[in-house]
């Protein structure tokens, strides 16, 4: 796991010095060592840079930026699968000087140019500089593991693995994206290709860039898409036959993620997901893996009891620590420097803490991240699945009336009849599904489960209202029509949550201290074989995750994984509320406010009075807003 950036700048306003700032800002990324190329052009300045965390071939002679005839290029990630592509090439006749994933990269890109993707099993971002075609090529990996960022203004192209490094160039322009604020305010967190600056953008997952020197432009075209494999038929396959191949799949893709010349370790939450990347791992290896667990005193947020509970049934070299309530609240002022954009998953605090245990004994990290959107382990989807199919038992013209008189019915009465005290909070919500002409389960998913503020409602809250910002969210038209409707829920999850929120908050917290996740799961042969199962195997009678539980249930007694899905998360609201009041009184207060001027105070105050008096459907938007206000500080400069 490494840290990318470089620039090409028509104005040749660059420099070597800049150069290195922009990657040397990105120093946690990659603390082992540093590389810089610049070249002035007759064109533009051309610069690349590298910072290394080394995991595979430690020797100097792997180092980046990595140079093979007219090619160059800087690498972050892992190509899991590269001494077989060598192989491959060795074959037509190439020799190579390194034992690096990096130099197979370039030969690859030699031998078969763009077409090396579909050899690659990986996570990954990285450029190649090609002097032949006086162009360079920036990928990203087809889930989205690995961060990619771009500028593009006035002349000059700016990328990198983070978007701090942009900071670091004189002619970065910083101007707030209103589509990106009313996003990550709607959602807590920004989707690609949104930025929350103007003229910088995300590349989406599976994608590549292709930037040419000569003509001072650039396109983007996809070089894979999880919707192509839930567009395919299903397979015709037995329940035995599918748990077979998909065990068989795990098993390849764990293993694959053991391959480092630096220890490996892997996080251990003691639910099915981590537990099957644990039991498959330790099944096929003598030596006790190297599990780690954090625990909290808070019993609605300890995991740390089942974990313990798998690891000895397992065998595991387990660690585990129970954190301090000022362990985790130390955390909250780093996120803004780490996250470079506003980032509103409050699980990004005990997500850091584990890296940091880890990362005490081993350089690399095994995570079990995307179980929940490939084999359907959110109580989301059985909740969005349900009201799907209620509702459309109703025709048009009684669910548009109904949609309009729900907004008359007082909260009270609501309260009383559902008990549920977060239904007023989500009738306007209820009112607008109804009165949808054409509901899909698509819509369910973000207007009703995914958003925390209705397009009416940021019309209050914002001072320059934006239209809703386009997402993968309103892209089920792209999946075929006559797909079953949990599957579309895993596709778009899987194109918006699992990239834009769960990936940013892995890859943030293991960099923040030089530590590689890593991501069995997110194997692309898994989602490509999991997309074309039936819908059955995924979730079966009301059963979540049915295929991956009977693998886990192989390995560790059904009597130790049953219990309530648990989040992994920390009591940060009730903190809010008592002893960090303050970071209200500092960032909150109407000064901090005014310093921008974006968000309109009647509404600020409303978001701010509900949540102090308790009430827990402002408790997301609450941190969202103090999320904003400490980036503003820390990356606006006021």
């Amino acid at each position: 796991m490494c840290g990318i950036a470089g620039f090409i700048d028509y104005q040749h306003s660059s420099s070597p010095e800049i150069l290195k700032q922009c990657t040397d800002i990105l120093a946690h990324r990659g603390p082992d060592g540093s590389g810089y190329a610049f070249e002035r052009l007759p064109d533009c300045d051309l610069g690349i840079g590298h910072r290394r965390l080394s995991i595979i071939d430690l020797s100097a002679a792997a180092s980046q930026p990595m140079w093979y005839k007219e090619f160059a290029i800087i690498f972050n990630g892992e190509i899991y699968n590269f001494r077989e592509v060598k192989e491959l090439l060795l074959q037509e006749g190439h020799q190579f000087h390194t034992q690096s994933d990096t130099e197979v990269i370039l030969h690859a890109w030699e031998a078969w140019g763009e077409k090396m993707m579909e050899h690659f099993i990986g996570m990954f971002a990285f450029v190649i500089y090609d002097k032949q075609q006086e162009a360079i090529f920036c990928f990203r990996d087809r889930a989205g593991v690995k961060p990619f960022y771009y500028y593009w203004h006035e002349g000059l192209f700016l990328f990198a693995s983070e978007l701090k490094s942009f900071h670091q160039h004189p002619r970065f322009k910083k101007a707030i994206n209103q589509q990106a604020l009313h996003q990550f305010l709607q959602y807590g967190y920004i989707m690609a290709p949104l930025s929350i600056f103007n003229h910088s953008h995300k590349l989406l997952p599976g994608h590549l860039l292709h930037f040419s020197l000569l003509n001072r432009s650039f396109e983007i075209r996809p070089y894979w898409d999880v919707y192509h494999f839930y567009n395919q038929p299903k397979i015709d396959i037995s329940e035995a036959e599918a748990q077979q191949s998909l065990e068989k799949l795990l098993i390849s893709a764990c293993k694959y993620r053991m391959v480092a010349d630096v220890p490996v370790g892997v996080f251990l939450s003691g639910g099915y997901d981590s537990t099957a990347v644990t039991a498959l791992l330790q099944a096929n290896q003598t030596e006790k893996l190297k599990t780690f667990t954090i625990g909290f005193h808070e019993e609605d947020h300890n995991e740390a009891i089942y974990a313990a509970k798998v690891a000895s049934h397992l065998g595991t070299d387990h660690t585990e620590h129970y954190c301090t309530t000022k362990e985790a609240q130390d955390i909250i002022p780093d996120i803004p420097f780490y996250c470079d954009e506003p980032f509103g998953d409050s699980s990004i605090i005990p997500t850091t803490l584990v890296s940091k245990l880890a990362r005490q004994q081993v350089t690399v990290a095994l995570s079990a991240d995307a179980g929940d959107e490939i084999f359907a382990g959110y109580n989301k989807y059985p909740l969005a699945l349900d009201f799907y199919n209620k509702i459309k038992q109703f025709p048009t013209f009684i669910r548009n009336p109904a949609g309009s008189l729900l907004r008359y019915i007082p909260n009270d009465w609501l309260i009383k009849i559902t008990g549920n005290k977060a239904v007023p909070i989500k009738k306007a919500r209820f009112s607008k599904l109804l009165k949808e002409d054409k509901l899909t389960v698509t819509n369910i998913l973000d207007q009703l489960l995914s958003q925390v503020y209705t397009d009416e409602q940021m019309v209050d809250l914002l001072k320059q209202p934006t239209a809703h910002p386009d997402s993968f969210f309103n892209s089920a038209h792209l999946l075929r029509k006559d797909l079953g409707t949990l599957d579309q829920l895993l596709a778009v999850d899987y194109k918006t949550y699992l990239p834009d929120d769960i990936l940013v908050k892995v890859d943030r917290a293991g960099m923040s201290i030089s530590l590689e996740g890593r991501e069995p799961l997110l194997d692309h042969r898994i989602i490509e074989f999991a997309a074309q199962l039936p819908e059955s195997l995924k979730m079966k009678a009301g059963n979540k995750k049915y295929l991956l539980k009977n693998i886990v249930h192989d390995y560790v007694p059904r009597e130790i994984m049953e219990r309530p899905k648990m989040g992994f998360g920390v009591p940060v609201f009730d903190w809010l509320r008592n002893d960090l009041k303050y970071y209200a009184d500092e960032f909150m207060s109407d000064a901090a406010f005014a310093k921008h001027g974006l968000f309109n105070q009647t509404a600020v105050h409303h978001i701010m009075q509900q949540f102090f008096k308790g009430d827990r459907n402002f408790n997301s938007l609450f941190w969202y807003l103090l999320m904003f206000q400490l980036w503003y500080k820390k990356w606006m400069g006021s």
